[in-house]
């Protein structure tokens, strides 16, 4: 009905722009890249899609057609409406969508706002062959995965002079890339070089690294480092946001701190340290301190012998894993990103199908086996097995949004009561603890929790399930988004837990921490178990060989 929209830009808002052609104002719904092309009382021109619904009439508008395109290829998806339509295409660009369902990189689309694993996977598994077979027609044509240009071409494409800017751009700064490779036989590690590549051939100045070694092995990290530096004497300007101090100190110059939204300052890194930059981000002197006692009456609680699982797609996610967790000591658990940590622990979790294998606990107070495979998390529970689990997905799986944090808590402990009426006093007594210990930034504790920060979010997690006393305790990334002090307060609960015999399963990304919380250290890769060493004797250069080397078999000597 409407093909596209043009006149002059008369409003803007959160997703919302209103183009008033002839004196009348048509309410679009767009995207935060389109909203970024428009200025207010500037003439615009969208192009637009209507959607309707018994007696809705939805506008939506785009500042392209390949972003029109790609609205209405995922709308087309099934479970994927418009609202969550914008949401993707307000994440990421036609191009790194496109890229992202062929490569089938789940972890790029649940980064849209209201995007959940099982909506990504709809959406990789219905659209992935459509945009392969398109894709390979436009290869058989001279083009590649995704369409480019040299700038100032208009679009016409040379395979030839783009293969050529990419060897130079490689070959000044020192990237490891073949421009003939396929993007979905890349590592981490090389997609993340291919999007670095992919600013710098379309002449940027100024990149912006978010987290950038968040998947990456020490030596990746270093070998990206040495290409920052490069790119430094290049006249490139380059700011990197990281979690990770060493690394600030290592390769940045200066250093500018926020803390809850506010500048604070910045410093050059020089006369900076570690404890000096905590110090300015917490706003008060901080222990940077990781208290590791010896472990003391360690025995097995967890034996895992065989463990394979299969996605919903039917991918092999973990293969043949074997090891023992123990009580009384912290057994980290790493591996580049993707390489079955977030699978193993739901499976354990009993959240997870198991293909094969067992998973064995031992009761702490008779020693007695208990097969926990082919049990669902309410039937752990009956059995009397304490488990506590602070999953990745904190509100898919962990908390209920739309509740506070005492609704949260009682999720936990509803079942004790034997009446129909609720006793809220518990948990909203544990609410209150948890919001005073850990400072969880909320007005009340009926504020619902999906309004809260990602940080609040999961401080009211993991100190809900460190509250249930549980014998197994394991954490999925149980510092992500949180501030350094509110980390090390972490840190040191786990290392009481596991002083009272718990045994702690940590899942984490920063292997210094790994190295100086926990005992022992599983390393996964590609769902095997390359290799465990213990954290006392070992580095992380030894972590991250084991973090790309697959051994046969996927065990590993203890």
């Amino acid at each position: 009905m409407f093909y596209y929209v043009n006149g002059t830009v008369a409003e803007t808002g959160p997703n919302l722009a209103v183009i008033d052609c002839g004196g009348v104002g048509y309410a679009c719904a767009t995207t935060n890249y389109t909203l970024s092309q428009l200025k207010k009382g500037e003439r615009a021109k969208l192009y637009t899609h209507l959607h309707v619904r018994e007696d809705i009439f939805e506008l939506y508008g785009f500042s392209s057609q390949a972003e029109l395109n790609s609205f209405r290829m995922l709308i087309g998806v099934s479970g994927v409406g418009p609202k969550a339509a914008l949401s993707v295409l307000s994440a990421a660009t036609p191009q790194n969508l496109a890229l992202s369902i062929v490569t089938g990189d789940e972890k790029a689309l649940t980064a849209a706002p209201g995007i959940g694993k099982k909506i990504a996977q709809r959406i990789i598994l219905e659209l992935k062959d459509k945009l392969a077979k398109e894709q390979s027609s436009f290869s058989a044509q001279g083009g590649g995965a995704v369409p480019v240009s040299l700038p100032g071409d208009k679009g016409k494409m040379d395979k030839t002079a783009v293969a050529k800017a990419v060897r130079e751009i490689a070959d000044r700064y020192g990237f490891d890339i073949d421009p003939n490779q396929k993007i979905y036989e890349m590592s981490v590690s090389q997609k993340q070089t291919v999007e670095i590549v992919k600013v710098l051939y379309r002449g940027a100045d100024i990149l912006i690294l978010d987290e950038p070694t968040a998947v990456l092995t020490p030596q990746e990290t270093e070998k990206l480092f040495t290409v920052m530096r490069n790119m430094k004497k290049d006249g490139k300007a380059i700011i990197i946001i990281t979690h990770k101090l060493h690394e600030v100190l290592a390769v940045s110059d200066r250093v500018a701190v926020l803390r809850k939204g506010e500048y604070i300052g910045d410093t050059d890194t020089a006369t900076a340290s570690q404890q000096s930059l905590t110090d300015m981000m917490v706003g008060h002197a901080v222990t940077l301190n990781i208290d590791r006692p010896t472990p003391v009456n360690v025995k097995p609680r967890l034996d895992i012998k065989g463990l394979t699982v299969f996605d919903e797609m039917g991918v092999k996610r973990l293969d043949d894993v074997t090891f023992t967790v123990n009580a009384g000591e912290v057994l980290g658990i790493a591996g580049i990103a993707g390489s079955g940590q977030r699978e193993l622990l739901e499976s354990i979790a009993g959240l997870y199908p198991v293909a094969s294998g067992s998973v064995t606990y031992y009761n702490p107070d008779n020693d007695q086996p208990k097969e926990l495979v082919g049990l669902s998390p309410m039937a752990i529970r009956k059995s009397g097995i304490a488990m506590s689990f602070v999953p990745e997905d904190r509100l898919g799986m962990g908390l209920v949004g739309s509740m506070g944090m005492t609704g949260n808590m009682m999720l936990r402990s509803w079942r004790k009561g034997g009446g129909i009426f609720l006793d809220r006093k518990d948990p909203e007594a544990l609410a209150n603890r948890i919001w005073q210990e850990l400072e969880v930034v909320t007005p009340s504790t009926s504020f619902p929790v999906r309004r809260m920060s990602g940080g609040n979010v999961q401080k009211v997690l993991v100190g809900r399930e460190i509250a249930q006393q549980p014998a197994v305790l394991m954490t999925a990334y149980a510092v992500r988004g949180l501030d350094i002090n509110t980390s090390y307060t972490i840190y040191n609960l786990l290392t009481e837990q596991k002083m009272k015999g718990v045994a702690v399963v940590y899942v984490g990304e920063d292997l210094d921490v790994l190295l100086e919380l926990c005992d022992r250290i599983v390393v996964l890769c590609g769902g095997q178990v390359s290799g465990v060493v213990d954290a006392r004797t070992t580095d992380k250069h030894q972590v991250g060989a084991l973090m790309t080397l697959v051994n046969k078999g996927g065990k590993a000597d203890e």
